[in-house]
């Protein structure tokens, strides 16, 4: 057998946050999942269903993208049907689509750095902060910056009083 020589590191950077200590807020604050082909496979498979069964018992139509099923949660309004309501957690993990494999793609979290944040400015370990998502439709103009290179300005749409 060959000795490896130096130190074998690991070279993810390290994570700031810990999902452990969060009430799962990207489970429940994104209004859909969208899966893919190969995230439908891999329920199935998880589940040892079709696909075609999968895609009925865990998943729903989302105008033209197929998304999981939410289900009602205590604590946030909402949540993915696979969130465990007491544990906070994910129950299918090894099975999860990859988009929840990916979150949230560095090292920081925001939902957890704010939830951290309002716990010592409270001092308060029960205190849970509320999020809302609002997505709107906006203009986007090109605009001649510094050096004639063009810059792009969004304008939010005019609000309807």
């Amino acid at each position: 057998m060959a000795k490896i020589k130096g130190t074998v590191k690991d070279e993810q950077p390290r994570a700031l946050f810990d999902c452990a200590k969060c009430p799962a807020f990207c489970c429940a604050i994104y209004e859909r999942v969208a899966l893919t082909k190969r995230d439908i496979k891999r329920l199935a498979k998880f589940f040892g269903v079709t696909e075609e069964v999968a895609t009925r018992r865990y998943t729903t139509k989302w105008e033209d993208e197929r998304v999981l099923r939410r289900t009602p949660d205590p604590l946030l309004g909402e949540a993915c049907m696979f969130l465990d309501r007491e544990k906070r957690g994910c129950t299918i993990y090894q099975g999860r689509p990859q988009v929840c494999r990916e979150y949230p793609s560095r090292t920081r979290c925001v939902y957890y750095d704010v939830l951290q944040f309002e716990r010592r400015q409270q001092d308060d370990e029960t205190v849970l902060p509320l999020f809302q998502i609002t997505f709107r439709e906006v203009e986007k103009k090109p605009e001649s910056g510094e050096n004639g290179k063009k810059t792009w300005e969004w304008k939010p749409e005019k609000k309807i009083k």
